[in-house]
Order: structure tokens, then C-alpha cells, then sequence
């Protein structure tokens, strides 16, 4: 019972339940706490780019072979592009043969004002998603004062003192992390508080079908990827279940994204690996992101009875290739995608959008979680591809799940000190 009260995942999981529950009944209050789960995330976000120029530039570092960090970032991208495709043509599929969006009446839904997000649709050009995202600045001079420290004669004592930085950068984070349940509250109680449970029932079966897809994707997809190197998904899952929990509280994947790099590491996956990967798929590995916007397009289409030819449908899959990769760098991220697509597909009417508005929340959970495991899975395999990946720490990392999510003996245990 101790361990119980001292495990991170029971107290997320319990201030997700409390959270609903407060916004259920008592919404005008549960709104008031939308500071809590924004508070987390910005808190979390303040690692997030040091802890990339550490596990980066100590990666390059340390491997020394420049041309092995640029056949793994080369296979990365190819990797990318791959399972993004796959994850568009799964959502297409799903989405034509459950026909979520037959019969809504689009005249009995709440409407929302979508202007905020067509808006800026025309305002999106790729030097500004550059400009715009932090992470991929960060990415991008890692990886130039990696190279140039590996040709360092001092490079060992630069080592070191990384390493010294990087144990308390990662020390501190640890006791971020212990305010994850608060964020979590603070992310459901608002979320519920402020849309209400009764906003799913419209668009229920849309609710359904995109989780539905998500789940298919997870179990078939990424899992047939990890058994190529007989890698458990399951047990994946269940290591890093403390991290779900939070992204799923916060709707966030950013809110764990630290945590997951350190967990990776952990489990036998190699330092330049993990920093490589995992910040580069954050921006160009979005498959819970391009499952929604492929959905949500042809759901649409089924909404206004506008049928999609085979060819319009490639052309539907070849603009959302493009258009989804700026997802994470645009203030409405998934809205404003979805936006530029119906707007370059010209069939759809745009004011669609309002359709979606009231349930878009809901479904950011599942982009979220499906965007964090694939990252995960995308850094799994490349290392095993590279043979930069450890399968005894894996099995011990497996088997000691609670040990590793006791983040409290961690901290405050003599031996981490």
C-alpha cells in the first residue's frame, strides 16, 4: 500500500479521474483550473530544449563517426515520411468504410467561429514554421557544435563537463515531474469544465472512429514495426505508461517529452539515437496528427455529401504529406492544417471547421498519445537498425517498470545523492 501512495502513475491517474469529475459537476470552477495544466506544460517546456542540445551534442560527441549521425538523421526522414504515409492511408481507409460523417445534420450542431484559424492559413510559409520552432533551431545548432567539438582535441573535458550539466538537468526535471498529477487535473478539469461531455454526443461515431483508428494503427502498425526486431509493444506501453497518463491529462506530448528521452535511454536505446530522433519526429512524425487531419477531411466530405474520386484522394493524400508536417509549428496547430488542406482541395467548404470545434479537444488526447508512441517506436527501431540499441537493458527495464516510475526513492534516496 506505501508503494501505492509513493507510484507517479496512481496519482496522475487519480487527478485525471478528480478532474473530470470536477468539471462535470461543478464546470465554473473546473475552467478556473485550465492554469494549472498550462502552468505544467510551460514549467516541463523550459527542459524540453536544453536537455536536446545536451543529449545531442554529447551523442555526436561521443560517436565520433560523422558520417554514422548522418546515415541515422537520413534514415530518420525516410523513416518518417514511410509511416506518416501509412498512418494517411490508414485514416483514409477507416474513414470510407465506417462513414462517420453520414447522417449529421449540420444544422442542429453548435457552431464556433473559425475565423481565428482560417486566418491564418495564408500567413503559413516554411521559413516561418522554421523560424517559429524552437526545436528544430535547437536541433540545428547541436548538431553544428557537435561536429565541431567531435574535431576537438579537448573534446574529453568537454565531455565531462556536459555530463555534469546533463545529471542535474535531468535530476531537476525528475522533480518536475512530481507535479504531473496537478497538470493533469488542472488539463481534464478544464477541458471537461469548459466543452462538457454532452459536446460528444453529436459526433459521437466521429469520436469512436478516430479512436478506433488510432488503436488499429498503435496494435497493427507500430507494433508490426517493433516485432521486426522482436521488441514487446506491449511492454513498451507499459514502461512508459506514466508518461501516457500525463499527455493524456495535459493533451500535450511535449508535457512528457523529456521524460521519454531519458526512459529511452534507459531501456538501450544510444544518447545520439534518442537525440536525433526523437526532437526531429516531434516536428516530422506526427501519426496521430495526420490520422485526425485524413479523418477529419473525409469526414467532412461525407457531412456536405461531396464525393472524393480515387484521384482527388491521391491528391487528398499527396497535400496532407506536406501540410501535416507543419503541424506542430502553427499556433492552432491541427485546425490551421486542416484549414490549408480543404482550402488547396477546393471541394470541401471550409466552414466545416465549426463542425469540429467542440469535440476537437477531446480527439487531441488520442493525436497526442498516437504522436508520442510512434516517436517512440520510430527511435526503438532505428537504433536496433543502427545496432545502437541494448536489448539487456530492455529486458531490465521492462521487468523493473515500478522501480523505474518510483521517482520519488529516486530523488530522495541517499544513493541519489
Amino acid at each position: 500500500m506505501k508503494k501505492l501512495f509513493t507510484n507517479l502513475t496512481f496519482w496522475v491517474l487519480t487527478a485525471i479521474t478528480c478532474g473530470a469529475l470536477l468539471g462535470h459537476y461543478d464546470p465554473d470552477t473546473a475552467i478556473k483550473m485550465e492554469f494549472l495544466g498550462k502552468g505544467f506544460i510551460q514549467i516541463v517546456k523550459v527542459f524540453i530544449n536544453p536537455i536536446i542540445f545536451l543529449t545531442i551534442t554529447l551523442g555526436i560527441i561521443g560517436m565520433g563517426d560523422l558520417k554514422k549521425v548522418g546515415k541515422v538523421g537520413a534514415k530518420a526522414l525516410i523513416y518518417f515520411e514511410i509511416v506518416t504515409t501509412l498512418a494517411l492511408i490508414v485514416g483514409i481507409i477507416v474513414a470510407n468504410i465506417l462513414r462517420p460523417g453520414d447522417g449529421v445534420a449540420t444544422g442542429n450542431l453548435q457552431k464556433g467561429d473559425i475565423s481565428g484559424y482560417t486566418s491564418k492559413v495564408q500567413d503559413f510559409s516554411w521559413w516561418q514554421f522554421f523560424l517559429d520552432n524552437v526545436t528544430l533551431q535547437v536541433l540545428l545548432v547541436s548538431l553544428v557544435l557537435g561536429i565541431l567539438l567531435s574535431r576537438y582535441a579537448g573534446r574529453d573535458q568537454v565531455i565531462v563537463k556536459l555530463n555534469f550539466v546533463s545529471k542535474y538537468v535531468f535530476r531537476a526535471l525528475r522533480f518536475v515531474m512530481l507535479l504531473a498529477p496537478v497538470g493533469a487535473f488542472g488539463g481534464m478539469a478544464y477541458t471537461i469544465g469548459k466543452y462538457g461531455i454532452h459536446t460528444l454526443l453529436p459526433l459521437a461515431k466521429l469520436m469512436g472512429t478516430v479512436y478506433a483508428t488510432m488503436t488499429i494503427f498503435i496494435f497493427g502498425v507500430l507494433g508490426l514495426i517493433l516485432r521486426t526486431y522482436k521488441v514487446s509493444l506491449w511492454g513498451y506501453l507499459k514502461y512508459i505508461r506514466e508518461e501516457l497518463l500525463i499527455v493524456l491529462g495535459t493533451s500535450s506530448s511535449e508535457a512528457a517529452l523529456p521524460s521519454l528521452m531519458e526512459k529511452l535511454e534507459r531501456m538501450g536505446c544510444s544518447k545520439p539515437v534518442v537525440g536525433l530522433v526523437v526532437p526531429a519526429g516531434y516536428s516530422f512524425n506526427l501519426d496521430g496528427t495526420t490520422i485526425y487531419l485524413s479523418m477529419a477531411t473525409i469526414f467532412l466530405a461525407q457531412v456536405f455529401h461531396v464525393h472524393l474520386g480515387i484521384g482527388q484522394i491521391l491528391s487528398l493524400i499527396g497535400i496532407l504529406m506536406v501540410t501535416s508536417k507543419g503541424a506542430a509549428g502553427v499556433t492552432g496547430s491541427g485546425f490551421v492544417v486542416l484549414a490549408s488542406t480543404l482550402t488547396a482541395i477546393r471541394v470541401i467548404p471550409v466552414e466545416g471547421l465549426a463542425l469540429l470545434l467542440g469535440v476537437d479537444r477531446f480527439m487531441s488526447e488520442a493525436r497526442a498519445i498516437t504522436n508520442f508512441i510512434g516517436n517512440g517506436v520510430a527511435t526503438i527501431w532505428l537504433a536496433n537498425n543502427e545496432r545502437e540499441f541494448d536489448r539487456t537493458k530492455m529486458h531490465e527495464a521492462f521487468s523493473n517498470v515500478r522501480q523505474t516510475e518510483n521517482i520519488v526513492s529516486d530523488n530522495l534516496s541517499p544513493r541519489a545523492h
